[in-house]
């Protein structure tokens, strides 16, 4: 029996919505209504360095604003912190977790570091380090972040695929990755992490996010086989650009929808620029 569809919106509030946003949030949500299932909405707040509390609302103002409704309570990550713990120290029980000493500088300077979809590889400097050199760095206070071992992982789940709603069966490989990021010192967890466990605690049956995340699915299925948790369907839509083909981001400080409400965009007209 086919599980009910369960789709999500998850953004990150370290900014107002813009139009990207909108397509993403329109995508699920009509998928959810069209199918008879649930659109959830997640608050993807881990970052406690970027994100900001008001952000929070003007993500459900702009929603409600557009004319979309979720079901159930809104899921913040910042809220859920001892379910990322107890996935850690079940990928610790297994022995695919170790210890990163290394910056972002370090890894930059690699000359080993390979390219991958994400940018650079991290080159496994720290992988190779024995336990008493581990846990005499931790002692003296060194700074350091979790890495799961990919390699060592995989010897224990064998080959892994999934399934893309575009792109048909794909075979998982994350190793193309390297071993990426479960948690920093000032992150309690990585995006890979909380985003696995949050969708198999909400009961997504269907992840809807852009086609710049499909590299990530490769690392998610991963996860998702050690943790034992449930494999949902993916669906990787286009990225919403501009006029001139570039995509809508913050960081390049997109036209917001509060921006273009207040000057007087209707919620149609977004829905129309947005392709619905």
């Amino acid at each position: 029996m086919q599980a009910p569809l369960v789709t999500r919106f998850a953004p990150s509030p370290t900014g107002r919505l813009h139009l990207g946003h909108a397509y993403a949030a329109l995508f699920a949500w009509r998928l959810a209504r069209e199918g008879g299932g649930q659109f959830l909405l997640r608050i993807e707040d881990i970052d406690r360095a970027r994100c900001r509390a008001e952000y929070v609302g003007g993500i459900v103002e702009d929603l409600r604003w557009l004319g979309l409704d979720w079901d159930g309570a809104v899921r913040r990550q910042s809220d859920h912190f001892a379910d990322y713990r107890a996935a850690l120290d079940r990928l610790d029980a297994l022995g695919v977790v170790y210890p990163c000493f290394c910056t972002r500088a370090d890894i930059a300077r690699a000359a080993s570091a390979p390219h991958g979809p994400e940018g650079a590889v991290y080159p496994g400097t720290c992988r190779a380090l024995s336990h008493d050199e581990r846990h005499r760095r931790i002692e003296a206070g060194a700074a350091f972040a979790l890495r799961l071992d990919v390699a060592r992982a995989l010897a224990l789940t064998g080959p892994l695929h999934w399934i893309d709603d575009e792109a048909g069966i794909i075979a998982a490989d994350p190793l193309s990755l390297g071993d990426v990021v479960l948690a920093r010192r000032d992150t309690p967890a990585s995006y890979h992490l909380a985003v696995t466990v949050d969708d198999a605690i909400q009961g997504v049956t269907l992840v809807t996010r852009a086609r710049d995340l499909f590299p990530a699915t490769h690392i998610h299925r991963l996860l998702q086989a050690l943790l034992d948790l449930p494999v949902p369907r993916w669906h990787h839509h286009a990225l919403l650009t501009d006029a001139s083909g570039k995509r809508f981001a913050k960081r390049d400080r997109a036209l917001t929808l509060a921006e273009m409400r207040d000057a007087g965009t209707t919620p149609e007209q977004v829905r129309a620029m947005a392709g619905f």
